[in-house]
């Protein structure tokens, strides 16, 4: 796994643009070289920032939309539609206002979907279409993302693994449900730290001065049990994007900015 580099915007709003333009470049080089290109997106208010970034952008016509495939981290276990919902808020942001391919957006499911209430058999179903997209070469059952993009939560959560709770010691899952999450709703879907490690780069996002504390705690050595955003790496690259506020609390020898 790669090791983290630090990347700390004056505010979030540049947080969000700048991430936006990193994502733009990083989507277009990968359509260059393969064909195509597959991102992870995060919910909450950073991912979805970045999201409404990226089509103000004026480079976003940049991406090939249709070779696009999408994928989620995690989802609020709630009815089709529902505003909670981090793809309805995906939609809202963006993806309603590009030429996406209905075939490779991939939503997780709904609690009133195929898989009814069952949150268990949900999070096996979606397990099965990634591996379903995973490459002959992609031995973790899931695909090689460009880029997988979480939020950092107070917490130290990412995606909905949170502190101690059996889903961030799941070791040989790709997707579990989660049950009794310390933040409504209870019942959640979610990628492991097994699947979010197969990805080429992880970018943590984290704007705000309520986020400092826990990105101080994750990028100090914390374990990822107790911090699971510790336990959050890339294959070749690991990115904290950060505004001042929430790196207000970080000793300044992590500061440097990453490379481009």
């Amino acid at each position: 796994m790669s090791a983290p580099q630090l990347v700390v915007h004056r505010d979030k709003e540049l947080m969000a643009e700048a991430a936006a333009a990193r994502l733009i470049t990083r989507i277009v080089d990968a359509q260059s070289s393969r064909g195509a290109a597959s991102v992870v997106l995060t919910g909450g208010r950073n991912g979805n920032g970045l999201l409404a970034a990226l089509g103000s952008a004026p480079a976003r016509d940049a991406i090939d939309w249709s070779r696009l495939d999408l994928w989620w981290g995690d989802e609020r276990f709630l009815p089709e539609g529902d505003p909670e919902r981090n793809v309805t808020q995906a939609r809202e942001a963006l993806l309603d206002r590009v030429p996406l391919d209905p075939a490779r957006v991939h939503a997780m499911p709904a609690s009133d979907g195929p898989y009814g209430d069952d949150a268990d058999a949900a999070a096996a179903g979606y397990a099965a279409e990634l591996a379903a997209a995973a490459g002959p070469t992609e031995r973790d059952g899931v695909p090689a993302f460009d880029v997988l993009m979480l939020g950092v939560g107070p917490d130290t959560h990412v995606a909905s693994l949170f502190p101690e709770l059996p889903a961030v010691r799941e070791t040989e899952r790709t997707v579990v449900g989660v049950h009794g999450a310390p933040k409504p709703p209870p019942t959640r879907i979610s990628l492991t730290l097994p699947a979010i490690r197969a990805a080429k780069e992880v970018w943590l996002l984290a704007a705000g001065a309520d986020k400092a504390k826990a990105a101080a705690i994750a990028l100090s050595g914390a374990g990822e049990v107790q911090a699971p955003a510790a336990g959050a790496r890339g294959r070749s690259r690991t990115l904290w994007l950060m505004d001042e506020a929430a790196a207000s609390e970080l000793p300044r020898s992590l500061y440097p900015p990453a490379s481009a």
